[in-house]
């Protein structure tokens, strides 16, 4: 099936009650279950944080879709920051707008945030990758997309944090102590 069509059938899933996000990546459609509250009081309290610090030309937004038809890649991360100015585009951002993409990693789906996003955000040349994850309590901060060794798209340098610990992400400084954990 062509991007287009794929898009298409994305967008009608999408419309149904209660669908969760749809994205696209490697020629498959990815549904996810709606999130938490744990996960979205991390994104709350992430996006809260960033609002403080970044440059009034820039928004942290958490929702929205990202899209580069030209690679068959949709993506709706937890938490964006993009310049003001691109905010009321129609339709999906365009990724090279980017300058973070975070993501609160999910308890059932994180092979798509460790994983897939690993791969398709540097691919896009999204130049910040933040990940957190409440199960663990870690915090991921990559940089520096481009080929790596092994020739694939990836991002060539990782950071790896505590919850607890001061993260520095790009300009920007999270405290990762407000973050919450999932309960057992």
């Amino acid at each position: 099936m062509d991007y287009a069509r794929m898009r298409a059938v994305a967008e009608e899933l999408a419309a149904l009650p209660n669908a969760g996000k749809v994205e696209i990546s490697d020629g498959t459609i990815v549904m996810m279950m709606s999130p938490s509250g744990t996960h979205e009081l991390a994104a709350w309290r992430l996006r809260r944080q960033l609002d403080r610090q970044v440059a009034d030309d820039l928004a942290a937004h958490t929702g929205g879709d990202v899209e580069d038809p030209s690679l068959g890649i949709l993506r709706r991360p937890d938490l964006i920051v993009i310049p003001i100015d691109v905010m009321d585009t129609p339709g999906a951002f365009h990724p090279q707008d980017l300058k973070l993409a975070a993501e609160v990693v999910s308890p059932s789906n994180h092979a798509n945030d460790y994983a897939q996003k690993t791969r398709d955000y540097p691919r896009m040349g999204i130049p910040l990758y933040l990940l957190v994850d409440p199960r663990k309590g870690s915090i991921a901060v990559m940089s520096d997309p481009g080929i790596g060794s092994d020739g694939q798209h990836c991002y060539r340098a990782r950071h790896d944090y505590v919850f607890g610990d001061k993260v520095s992400v790009g300009p920007w400084t999270i405290d990762s102590s407000e973050f919450p954990r999932y309960h057992p």
